[in-house]
């Protein structure tokens, strides 16, 4: 009799096993998946984006600079706006990164697009609106390659090398370039008087004041995200170094 119940006991355990494991197994599937397909859609928005301007650059060379708003700046606001999923993603675990260095970096992108280009025509039609998109799209499009790889488990040292490294050159230029661009765009709030609101308790703000605190704190904040890349940049290829080691 014990005989013929061990096999059964080992099917009875086998069977709860499987059924312990496959909820996490399809919520980790799930969650893959779901990062999986946000990162693809980036990457195809942000490849768009950079070929379309490298397409018009070689077509009609430095006018096609001007109108670049125009024709690509719809496609970056919905990119740019999606991209604030990421904080969610970090929020609630989905995604493994610090909040506050992420929030920094989005919500620099968000003010310069929406607050600043967006809102004054004049400024869309500068070289530094076409310069600074550049930089944005250039580190999306290997950010969102290196991350879209490495949630289905594929890694090659050299992506994982450039998405860790081309930032270090092109991060600073970026905000030097969104700090060049709230510049140009002072005298056009000035004289307009955009975005100047009046506030509870008869307190006005005049937007050309908020911007130039803001270009104070827009090098601040630049020491702190520069600080978290490197320190993040350091763990990851001291990673990437070990498993190439054990290979």
């Amino acid at each position: 009799m014990e005989r013929t119940r061990f096999p059964c006991k080992i099917q009875q355990e086998a069977g709860a096993r499987r059924k312990s494991v496959t909820p996490i197994t399809k919520v980790r599937y799930r969650k893959s998946a779901y990062l999986f397909i946000y990162y693809l859609i980036q990457f195809c928005g942000h490849s768009w984006i950079l070929t379309n301007m490298t397409v018009r650059f070689f077509s009609f060379g430095k006018d096609s600079m001007v109108d670049t708003f125009y024709a690509i700046g719809l496609v970056m606001r919905v990119c740019q706006s999606i991209s604030l999923l990421e904080l969610l993603h970090i929020y609630i675990g989905i995604e493994s990164n610090q909040l506050f260095p992420k929030f920094l970096q989005l919500t620099e992108r968000i003010i310069i697009l929406f607050g600043v280009i967006t809102s004054q025509e004049e400024v869309q039609e500068k070289y530094v609106v076409c310069v600074l998109f550049i930089f944005w799209n250039l580190l999306d499009m290997v950010r969102y390659t290196y991350s879209m790889l490495s949630v289905i488990g594929t890694s090659y040292a050299v992506l994982t090398w450039l998405s860790q490294t081309l930032w270090m050159p092109i991060y600073p230029l970026c905000v030097l370039a969104e700090a060049f661009t709230i510049y140009q765009s002072l005298p056009y709030f000035e004289l307009f008087g955009k975005n100047s609101t009046m506030l509870p308790f008869d307190i006005s703000t005049y937007f050309p004041y908020v911007l130039k605190l803001y270009l104070m704190m827009l090098f601040i904040g630049m020491y702190f995200t520069y600080s978290h890349l490197y320190t993040e940049r350091k763990d990851i290829l001291r990673g990437s170094s070990v498993k190439q080691k054990k290979m």
